[in-house]
């Protein structure tokens, strides 16, 4: 594990590009964009003159999540742009938990869009990839021809956290499961594989409890690797970006959620007109498919697409299927 300062004493973590080589369905070049003397990965495929999608993911992912989908539309002759946030997949990694705030994550991706200089965007995004790409919509609709939502929110009054958001919160706070155990017990990836189904709570007590890990498939270790890759030999400190997105929620910390941007967002994005497309995972308890119905219903031209088996990392399991929808939608 080596530090780096920036000029600005900023200390921060690099992974070692050998940590992502060899990863299963993502051959993608990396790209990067320095950003408060940090470096920002995206990645950059299909044609120049293809219509843009811009990809954003959560939390504890990258632009790996998005690969199938990334597959699925630059096959179709799309330009697919997909960054990683700070502290996320081959991005910089400041290790002061305290650097990180949601306001912050989206000045980076908002540094994106204007040095790529793009323009009718369709966004596609999920977990903290909603408040953080819906801020660019709500902000800068210009640039914005379509949006596409899958399984996120923004926070406004009256929204209904449900339990397991909360107890979400309450696993990555002093002394929670998850805050005990990773990653010194339990790595990101098998986190990854428990949320997408190839292992099951028993399997990740065993590995918690025991240093006992089961035997997955091929196609699993895969998905393992790919999702543990950007924290390989970084240790606690490397983990502070995904650490610090569950203590961002709103009601726990509204500064650091940005939870007046959010909510203004939101409003301001009741009036908005162009397409708008729900993608929605119907097997997740953390946002419902009631809750992705309510809130598709305040647009009369969305169109609400479920995938009544897919989990929250919808775009893991039915990448394809999203990019199929999607563009069966345009030509309907």
């Amino acid at each position: 594990m080596s530090l780096q300062t920036t000029r600005d004493g900023v200390t921060f973590l690099r992974t070692a590009e050998t940590a992502f080589e060899d990863l299963r369905g993502f051959t993608f070049a990396p790209r990067y964009l320095t950003v408060e003397g940090l470096r920002l990965h995206y990645i950059d495929e299909g044609p120049r003159d293809g219509p843009v999608a811009l990809l954003m993911h959560g939390m504890p992912t990258w632009s790996f999540l998005n690969r199938h989908i990334v597959s699925g539309l630059t096959s179709a002759g799309w330009r697919c742009i997909a960054a990683d946030h700070l502290g996320f997949g081959r991005s910089d990694k400041p290790a002061d938990p305290a650097w990180y705030s949601i306001a912050r994550h989206t000045a980076a991706h908002r540094a994106l869009i204007d040095h790529l200089d793009l323009s009718g965007v369709t966004l596609f995004c999920q977990d903290w990839g909603g408040p953080i790409g819906l801020a660019q919509a709500a902000e800068n609709p210009d640039r914005f021809a379509r949006l596409v939502i899958m399984n996120t929110w923004l926070h406004h009054d009256g929204y209904d956290y449900t339990p397991a958001l909360r107890q979400w919160n309450q696993q990555w706070q002093a002394g929670g499961l998850f805050e005990a155990s990773i990653p010194d017990k339990l790595s990101v990836g098998w986190f990854m594989l428990l949320s997408n189904g190839y292992i099951q709570p028993k399997d990740l007590f065993a590995i918690i409890n025991e240093g006992r890990y089961p035997e997955v498939s091929e196609d699993a270790d895969g998905v393992r690797r790919g999702y543990d890759a950007p924290f390989a030999g970084l240790g606690s400190p490397g983990l502070a970006g995904p650490r610090r997105f569950p203590l961002s929620l709103p009601f726990h910390d509204p500064l650091a959620g940005a939870a007046e941007d959010q909510a203004r967002n939101f409003e301001t994005l009741k009036a908005w007109a162009k397409p708008v497309h729900f993608i929605w995972g119907g097997a997740d308890a953390v946002f419902t498919e009631a809750w992705g119905r309510q809130w598709a219903s305040l647009y009369p031209q969305a169109t609400f697409d479920l995938l009544p088996d897919a989990r929250h990392f919808l775009q893991e399991t039915h990448g394809a299927r999203i990019a199929a929808i999607f563009l069966s939608r345009l030509a309907g």
